[in-house]
């Protein structure tokens, strides 16, 4: 009898069907590739796929911020004059501190509503400190942005420990550091601050040499370059996608454009300003604390889920109490950048529509409201599209009643963005 060789048992059809399987996982194209391999097609395909995937990005409010030039500058040729960029670039500095801290809080899919009352608190306690106490500038500095930060540690103490919504402590804070302002103020309700002091020199300060601005955009665009370099160089040896150097060459000249672009309108003006320079350092700071340490990935982890995120060992406790610090912390930098502006710490810091203008400008960002998703940089681009129209409003002398109006129906924009955004994105199985 004989055997016949070709004949498969079920353990060899189940193996072939494995290999099959195998070869097709290699052979598949993953899609953030398509650029590497299309050139300018894959870039096509790839926004395709993004935008039917809802991953928008800063999309929506690099456009806007487009549109807002547009339109301003077609209404009133001075809008994009050197001077009125660079105060914008100045004045949004206070805001935009405070928002960062607010993505902090945001990421965990919570929110501060204390920021304001804070970064006014801790305004009053540098002014009385350094004005009243006589104690040097710098050290009045250090224990006011050291006591917005304990601020923030003790709401995220009631909220992580104790278990009281976030909405609810940071809602008692409000009127709790706001009273405290008013009282540390004294009956006078002002404390002026030394123009020429170093408070007064955060937002007043300018690098008039011509090489600071072009200095300053040299090795931002240097920086990035080898950053993105040595990161595809890294990604490229685990066998992971990567972007192609074309890709990072294309990135870092439209960085280095923009960059020197405004480094020639500053020194058209003022020169470099200092309250630009310290909010980008931040800025990138923060940056790399949420995307490039464990502590970053505890913070989005714990936006994402706080049950899984529990399970998979994150002290969610001390995560918490730690971005309330930051939010405390960031309010307290922003209060002294506002104070700076106008030269004094009164009654009125940390009330009117700044709490509304820093958790706006988060979410204009692209920050989401529902946690897990953001980067600090949105705080830049969601402060810089609030404070253009504040100021393109300016020139055309509308009334304030309609900035209110105009302000809040972009960001009434933004959040039904975000949530269109959150169903597509499960619609396509990404969230």
């Amino acid at each position: 009898m004989s055997i016949d060789k070709t004949s498969t048992t079920p353990q060899d059809e189940h193996q072939v069907l494995n290999t099959e399987a195998a070869a097709a996982a290699v052979t598949a194209v993953d899609p953030r590739l398509l650029v590497q391999e299309q050139g300018l097609a894959g870039y096509l395909t790839e926004f395709r796929r993004k935008l039917k995937a809802g991953e928008l990005g800063s999309l929506p409010v690099i456009l806007g911020l487009v549109a807002i030039c547009v339109i301003f500058q077609s209404l009133n040729s001075a809008f994009l004059s050197a001077q009125n960029i660079s105060d914008i670039t100045v004045t949004m500095v206070g805001t935009g501190m405070i928002s960062v801290g607010i993505v902090f809080v945001l990421l965990l899919g919570e929110i501060d509503l204390s920021v304001g009352s804070v970064s006014g608190a801790s305004s009053a306690i540098a002014a009385v400190l350094a004005v009243n106490q006589g104690w040097p500038e710098w050290a009045a500095v250090l224990i006011a942005v050291a006591a917005g930060a304990v601020i923030g540690a003790a709401h995220g103490f009631f909220f992580a420990v104790l278990g009281a919504p976030a909405f609810a402590v940071t809602l008692a804070g409000l009127l709790f550091w706001l009273g405290f302002m008013l009282q540390t103020l004294g009956e006078n309700g002002t404390i002026n601050l030394d123009s020429d002091g170093l408070i007064g020199k955060l937002t007043t300060y300018f690098f008039t040499d011509v090489a600071a601005a072009y200095g300053l955009a040299a090795v931002v665009t240097a920086v990035f370059f080898i950053t993105s370099f040595l990161g595809n160089r890294r990604r490229q040896a685990a066998g992971i996608p990567f972007r192609p150097l074309s890709d990072t060459i294309m990135r870092t000249g439209l960085l280095g454009v923009v960059s020197f672009a405004a480094a020639v309108m500053y020194n058209q003006y003022k020169g470099l300003p200092l309250a630009t320079v310290i909010f980008l350092v931040f800025l990138v700071g923060t940056d790399f604390l949420l995307r490039r340490t464990s502590y970053g990935r505890k913070v989005f982890a714990l936006g994402g889920s706080v049950e899984a995120s529990r399970r998979a060992g994150i002290n969610v406790t001390m995560v918490r109490i730690t971005v309330f610090a930051i939010s405390g912390g960031f309010a307290a930098i922003g209060g002294l950048f506002l104070a700076s502006k106008i030269a004094s710490a009164n009654q009125s810091a940390g009330t009117g529509d700044l709490l509304m203008n820093a958790i706006a400008a988060a979410v204009i960002g692209g920050t989401s409201l529902f946690g897990g998703r953001g980067r600090t940089w949105n705080a830049l681009l969601g402060v810089l599209v609030i404070v253009s129209i504040q100021y393109g409003l300016q020139l055309e002398s509308i009334a304030e009643p309609v900035k209110y109006m105009i302000t809040a129906g972009v960001l009434l924009t933004t959040v039904v963005i975000d949530s269109i955004t959150r169903k597509t994105q499960k619609t396509a199985g990404r969230a």
